[in-house]
């Protein structure tokens, strides 16, 4: 499925073949509470209450909102989710998230693309055989 624009325009979400929801965030975004909302609702929307793993491409977000971060902190249909930014402003506003706010679902924070998805595959793969953990 190809990745699709979300409702006010500033990112795109698809599910890739491997199962797992790629949310990307436009190049100097801010995101806004109407953002974050729009993004959750989309993914509830592609994926229903089947809950997969997600990873957010945060690298070029300028900044989250207050408002927004609390949306965030709402559960959704997101199992895991892994941050992936470049930058350290990218790693302070992760860390400031997941310090301030509760994630609603194990939340972590990587500079590398490989390290993400195999943290999510190997969640995805743990919760599909449980008597292999």
């Amino acid at each position: 499925m190809p990745a699709e624009r979300i409702d006010g325009d500033k990112a795109t979400l698809e599910l890739l073949p491997n199962g797992i929801l790629h949310l990307e965030w436009d190049r100097d975004c801010t995101i806004t509470t109407e953002d974050a909302g729009f993004a959750m609702a989309a993914v509830n929307a592609l994926v229903g209450a089947e809950g997969h793993p997600m990873l957010v491409d945060m690298e070029t977000t300028r900044t989250v909102t207050r408002g927004a971060r609390a949306v965030f902190a709402i559960p959704c249909s997101a199992s895991r989710i892994a941050l992936l930014g470049s930058s350290p402003v990218d790693r302070m506003l992760a860390n400031f998230f997941l310090g301030v706010n509760s994630p609603p679902c194990p939340t972590k924070f990587f500079t590398s693309r490989h390290l993400a998805v195999a943290w999510l595959q190997s969640a995805a793969d743990g919760q599909a055989h449980p008597a292999s953990a």
